[in-house]
C-alpha cells in the first residue's frame, strides 16, 4: 500500500453560529428538549398569490396552524389546525382541527377503541371577513378543485353492541373485508361556502365532489329498519339545490368519478346478496339528462373476456375532454369451497422455483393482487364502444398527462421476473396502445431495465438505454425511435457510479408545451432536446460544468403539466465543491446563459409559485438556523414569515465545515467536521464518525435534536462536547469493507493532527450499510474507543440468499448488483464474501461495542445481530444487544426512539468521557424484571 498523504482543509467560511462571542452560560442539549422542538410543515400559497398558511409543530403536542398575508400580516392562529387548504377562488381556507393531545394521550392510556377516541373537527376560515366556523366530529372532507364548495362527513354512529369482527384467515373473509360493503354510514354535509349555504344528507359511505363544484355524489346505505332513509347512489346539484337518485338498492359502491365539467358521473356497484360467494361488479354511469344511471358493462357482456367483470378496485377517471371513460376490468374471482371444513386441512407456502415470485412476495402483495385489474377505456356517447388495454401479459400501463392523448404507454415483465431475485428489478417491455383501436406496437424489441416515461401530450415515449448509454425517444404518430444524445459530448448517467450496476441516469427535468422539447440532466447541466429529431443545446450553456455547479429543475406551479413558451425557470443550483445552494434564473426561450440570482450556506425547499401571480413560496435553512418560511418574488428581497424554536439560542449549538483530506490509496477525500458552537481550540474534544454513503451535500441542512431511530443525533451529541465527523465514502466493487477503511480511518487519522482532537477517545457509529461498515472496521483497527453498529450484516454468506420480509424479495440482488457491491454471486466471489465478513474476523475485535437488532426488521434479518453479539460474547468481548420488541429495521415508536437515544449518549459518554455507567450496561437487565426496570439509573459503585 502506498504511503499515506494525509493533510486536513477546513473550509474558508465556516457556517456562523447564532453569534459571534458564544455566550459561557448557554447549555448543552438534553433528551428533555425533544418534544417543543419545532418545525414547518405543509406550507400553502394561495391562487392569487395574496395569502400563505403554514403549520408549526412540535416533535410531540398541539401544533398551531397560521394564516397570513404575504406581507406577513396574521389573520388567524389556530390551536391544532392541520391539513388546512386553500379554496380555488382565494376566499377561504378549511382546514382539520385535530384533538388536544393530552386527550387523546389519556384515550390510549385507558385503551379505549378506535371508536371511542376523540375525533377531528372541522375550520372553515373567512379570508375576507376572518369569520371562523367549526364543525365538530368530522371524518374526512372534500374541497372542491375549482370552486369554494366544501362538503364533509362525520363520524359513523357507535354501535354498543356490535360484535368484533372474525380475523380475516381465509381467501373469502379477505375479499368481502375489501368489499367493505356494510360498513356503517355518517351524516354527509355540503356547504356553498361563497352563498353561506349547506345540505346534510344522512347514512353517507362514500362520496366524491366534482372539479368545479356544480355536483356531488354520495353512496347511502340506510340504517336497518330506516323509513326515511333509502339505499343507494345520489347526486346533489350545488346551485340549484335538487337531489337525484341515480341508483337503488343496498350494495357497494366504489369510485365515483366525475368528469372534468362535473357533466357526467360514473362508478362500479355490486348489489348480490350479502351471503353471495362471488360479487362481481357492474359499471355505471349518467350524462344527468334522466334520472338515473344506466348499468353500461355488467359481467358476461359479450365486450369482455369470458368470466371477466368491470372491477371494483380499479381506478375510475375521464378522459380531460370527457369522451373517454378509463376503468378496471378483472377476472371473476374463483368462489371459494365452504364445504370444507378448516381444521381438517393442511395451511402452507409451496415454494416453487417456476414461480414469477417468491412465496413471501406473493403474500406481502396479496391484497394488491386480489385488487389487481386491468385498464380498459369506453365511449359513452360512442354506443359503449368497449375496447380492452390491459391483460395479464400487459398489466401496467401510464395515461399521458393529458388524457385525450390516443395512445397510452404499457409495460409487460412477462417471464422476466425471476431474474428480479438477483438483478434487483425486472427487464420490461413497452408497447404503444391505442385507445381507438387497442392495436399494440413494440417500442423496444428487447426488455430493458429502464424507467419508461410518456411525454405530458401522449406524442413520444422516453426512456434511458443502459447498452447504448443514451436517452431514447419513441414518436406514437410516426413509430419512430430516436437517439437523442448518443452523440452529444457528455454522460447522462451518474459520473461517480460506484457499485456494480449500471450507472442511473441523472434524470429528466420537464417538457415544454406540446411536447416540443424536454430538459435531461447531464451530472451538471440541462439540455433542452428535441424528442422528434434529436437536436439539443445546452440550456445551461455549459455553465454547470465550467462552474462545478449542477443545475436542477422543477415546475414550481402545482398541477401544472409542462413549461410554457415564455415561462422564467428558476434553476436550482449546488456548489458541489463548497456544498452551497442557491438558485440560477433563464427564460426557456433563452439562449445566454443562466443569470445569478443568490447562492450561500443554506438549504431550499422545493420552490411553490402561486397559480395565478408570481409570489413564490418555499422553507429556508442552515446549519444554525431551522427551516422557516418565506415569501419572494425574485428570491433575492424575501419576507420571513415564521421564527420557530427561539429556545435553540439557549442551548449550545454547534457550527459545520468541509474538510479534505487525501486516502492511503490517493483519492481526494470530503467530509463534514460539527464542532460545539463552545468550540475552544485549546481544549481537546473526543470525535465520533457517524457515515452512511455521501453525506456531505446535506452539510447546511437544519438538524433539529430528535430521537433517533438508531442513527446519530449529531445535534445532541456536538452540544454536548462532541466533534462528530461524517466521511463521504466511494467504494471499490468487491471491496466494500476495506472501501469503509480506506476513507474512513484516514480522515480519523488525518483529523488526529489537530491539538484539538482527543485521539484516544474516538468513536464510530452507523446504521444499517452503516452499521456494518462498523461492525467491519473494528475488525481491522483498535483505534476505536466505542463503536454502535445499528442493524449490521456480519455474516454476508447468510445473509446473501436471506428475505427482506418487508417486500418479500431476496437480498441476493444487493451484494450482486447494488449497496453491498460484491459483483457476483456466493459461489462465484466466495473469498470477497467471507473477506468483507466481519463475523470471521471478530477474533480481532477490542472495541466494546453496542448492536441493535430488532425482531421486526424487515430489511436485515436480526439474526445477523444475534450472530454478532453471541460470538461476540463467546469470544469474551465487551459487547451488548438492544433488541426493540416488534420494532423495524429503523426504529418507528417513538418511545423507542427516545430510549436508544438516552442509551446511545450514557454508551459514549462512559467509553468517551469516563462518565459512570448506567446499569444495562454495567450489570444488564434480567427478564424477570423486564417492563419494570430499564436499566438507566448509575449503577452503584460505578460498576464494570
Amino acid at each position: 500500500m502506498p504511503k499515506s498523504i494525509l493533510f486536513i482543509a477546513a473550509l474558508v467560511c465556516q457556517v456562523p453560529a447564532l453569534a459571534q462571542q458564544t455566550p459561557k452560560n448557554k447549555k448543552p442539549l438534553d433528551h428533555s428538549v425533544y418534544d417543543l422542538w419545532e418545525s414547518v410543515a405543509n406550507p400553502k400559497i394561495s391562487n392569487n398569490g395574496k395569502y400563505v398558511l403554514y403549520q408549526v409543530k412540535p416533535q410531540q403536542g398541539d401544533g398551531t396552524l397560521y394564516i397570513k398575508t404575504a406581507g406577513n400580516r396574521q389573520l388567524a392562529q389556530i390551536v391544532r389546525g392541520d391539513s388546512a387548504a386553500f379554496s380555488a377562488d382565494s376566499r377561504f381556507v378549511a382546514f382539520s382541527i385535530k384533538p388536544p393531545y393530552a386527550l387523546v394521550r389519556q384515550a390510549r392510556i385507558k385503551k379505549k377503541k378506535p371508536d371511542d377516541m376523540p375525533k377531528d373537527s372541522l375550520g372553515v376560515y373567512a379570508l375576507e371577513t376572518g369569520k371562523l366556523t367549526k364543525y365538530a366530529n368530522v371524518k374526512s372532507w372534500q374541497l372542491a378543485e375549482k370552486a369554494a364548495v366544501l362538503a364533509f362527513l362525520g363520524n359513523k354512529p357507535v354501535l354498543k353492541d356490535a360484535k368484533p369482527k372474525a380475523p380475516a384467515d381465509t381467501l373469502k373473509k379477505l375479499t368481502d373485508g375489501l368489499l367493505d360493503a356494510n360498513k356503517a354510514g355518517a351524516p354527509l354535509t355540503v356547504l356553498n361556502l361563497p352563498a353561506g349555504s349547506s345540505r346534510e344528507f344522512a347514512a353517507v359511505t362514500d362520496y366524491q365532489i366534482s372539479k368545479p363544484g356544480n355536483r356531488v355524489a354520495f353512496a347511502v346505505l340506510a340504517p336497518k329498519g330506516s323509513q326515511d332513509v333509502q339505499s343507494g347512489l345520489y347526486a346533489f346539484d350545488v346551485a340549484g339545490g335538487s337531489l337525484r337518485k341515480l341508483s337503488s338498492g343496498k350494495g357497494t359502491y366504489k369510485n365515483l368519478a366525475f368528469d372534468d365539467a362535473g357533466k357526467q358521473l360514473a362508478f362500479a356497484a355490486e348489489k348480490h346478496p350479502e351471503k353471495a360467494l362471488v360479487k362481481p361488479f357492474s359499471l355505471y354511469y349518467t350524462n344527468f339528462a334522466t334520472d338515473s344511471a344506466a348499468i353500461i358493462l355488467r359481467p358476461g357482456d359479450k365486450a369482455l373476456k369470458a368470466n371477466w367483470s368491470p372491477s371494483g378496485f380499479g381506478k375510475i377517471q375521464f378522459s380531460d375532454n370527457g369522451e373517454k371513460l378509463f376503468f378496471g376490468t378483472a377476472p371473476d374471482p374463483i368462489p371459494q369451497d365452504t364445504s370444507l371444513v378448516e381444521f381438517e386441512h393442511a395451511k402452507l407456502d409451496i415454494w416453487n422455483y417456476k414461480d414469477d415470485y417468491l412465496q413471501p412476495t406473493q403474500l406481502k402483495n396479496l391484497k394488491k393482487d386480489l385488487q389487481r385489474n386491468y385498464l380498459a377505456v369506453l365511449y359513452p356517447k360512442r354506443g359503449n364502444q368497449f375496447i380492452q388495454l390491459e391483460d395479464e401479459y400487459l398489466r401496467d400501463s401510464f395515461l399521458a398527462e393529458n388524457t385525450n392523448a390516443e395512445y397510452v404507454l404499457a409495460l409487460t415483465d412477462t417471464a422476466k421476473r425471476i431474474a428480479a431475485q438477483w438483478e434487483g428489478a425486472a427487464r420490461r417491455q413497452a408497447f404503444q396502445v391505442s385507445t381507438t383501436t387497442g392495436q399494440r406496437v413494440a417500442i423496444n424489441p428487447q426488455a430493458l431495465k429502464s424507467r419508461f416515461q410518456l411525454s405530458p401530450n401522449g406524442d413520444y415515449a422516453l426512456w434511458y438505454d443502459d447498452a447504448a448509454k443514451a436517452w431514447f425517444s419513441f414518436a406514437a404518430a410516426t413509430r419512430r425511435t430516436t437517439n437523442l444524445t448518443g452523440q452529444l459530448p457528455v454522460s447522462f448517467t451518474d459520473e461517480e457510479n460506484d457499485s456494480p450496476t449500471d450507472p442511473e441516469p441523472y434524470g429528466v427535468a420537464a417538457w415544454t408545451k406540446n411536447d416540443e422539447a424536454v430538459l435531461v440532466y447531464d451530472r451538471y447541466d440541462i439540455w433542452k432536446i428535441n424528442p422528434k429529431t434529436g437536436a439539443a443545446v445546452n440550456f445551461t450553456n455549459g455553465l454547470g460544468r465550467a462552474a462545478k455547479l449542477q443545475f436542477r429543475y422543477r415546475i414550481p406551479v402545482d398541477k401544472k403539466k409542462f413549461i410554457e413558451p415564455k415561462d422564467e425557470l428558476l434553476l436550482l443550483a449546488q456548489n458541489t465543491e463548497t456544498k452551497q445552494w442557491g438558485y440560477y434564473r433563464k427564460t426557456i426561450a433563452g439562449t445566454k446563459a443562466p443569470q445569478f440570482v443568490t447562492m450561500g450556506p443554506v438549504s431550499y425547499s422545493p420552490l411553490m409559485q402561486a397559480k395565478n401571480a408570481g409570489t413564490l413560496l418555499y422553507t429556508k435553512s442552515s446549519v444554525s438556523q431551522p427551516a422557516d418560511v418565506y415569501v419572494s418574488t425574485d428570491l433575492r428581497k424575501e419576507t420571513k414569515l415564521s421564527a420557530i424554536n427561539a429556545q435553540q439560542q439557549n442551548y449550545n449549538w454547534f457550527t459545520a465545515e468541509l474538510v479534505h483530506w487525501t486516502t492511503p490509496q490517493g483519492h481526494k477525500a470530503t467530509g463534514v467536521l460539527y464542532k460545539p458552537e463552545n468550540f475552544d481550540p485549546a481544549k481537546k474534544y473526543p470525535l465520533i464518525s457517524y457515515f452512511y454513503e455521501k453525506l456531505s451535500d446535506g452539510i447546511y441542512r437544519y438538524q433539529a435534536p430528535a430521537p433517533t431511530p438508531s442513527r446519530l443525533d449529531i445535534a445532541m451529541f456536538a452540544s454536548n462536547g462532541y466533534l462528530v465527523f461524517t466521511p463521504d465514502i466511494s467504494y471499490t466493487v468487491g471491496e466494500p469493507g476495506p472501501s469503509a477503511v480506506e476513507y474512513v480511518n484516514s480522515g480519523v487519522e488525518a483529523l488526529k493532527k489537530n491539538p484539538w482532537v482527543d485521539g484516544a477517545h474516538l468513536g464510530i457509529q452507523g446504521q444499517s450499510w452503516g452499521g456494518y461498515q462498523v461492525a467491519y472496521l473494528i475488525t481491522q483497527t483498535n483505534m476505536y474507543a466505542a463503536a454502535w453498529a445499528g442493524a449490521p450484516v456480519v455474516n454476508m454468506t447468510s445473509a446473501y440468499g436471506g428475505i427482506r420480509w418487508e417486500s418479500g424479495v431476496s437480498r441476493q440482488f444487493q451484494y450482486e448488483r447494488t449497496q453491498s457491491r460484491i459483483g457476483g454471486t456466493l459461489w462465484e466471489k466466495t473469498d470477497a464474501y467471507l473477506r468483507n465478513s466481519p463475523l470471521f474476523s471478530l477474533p480481532k475485535v477490542q472495541t466494546p461495542v453496542v448492536i441493535m437488532a430488532n425482531d421486526a426488521d424487515g430489511a436485515v434479518p436480526w439474526y445477523q445481530g444475534i450472530e454478532m453479539f453471541t460470538d461476540l460474547r463467546r469470544l469474551g468481548k465487551p459487547v451488548w444487544l438492544l433488541q426493540y420488541n416488534g420494532e423495524a429495521h429503523n426504529l418507528v415508536k417513538r418511545e423507542n426512539r427516545k430510549d436508544i437515544s438516552i442509551r446511545e449518549l450514557q454508551f459514549f459518554d462512559h467509553y468517551l468521557k469516563g462518565a459512570p455507567a448506567p446499569v444495562w450496561l454495567s450489570t444488564g437487565v434480567p427478564a424477570v424484571e423486564k417492563g419494570r426496570n430499564w436499566g438507566l439509573e448509575t449503577a452503584k459503585g460505578n460498576g464494570m
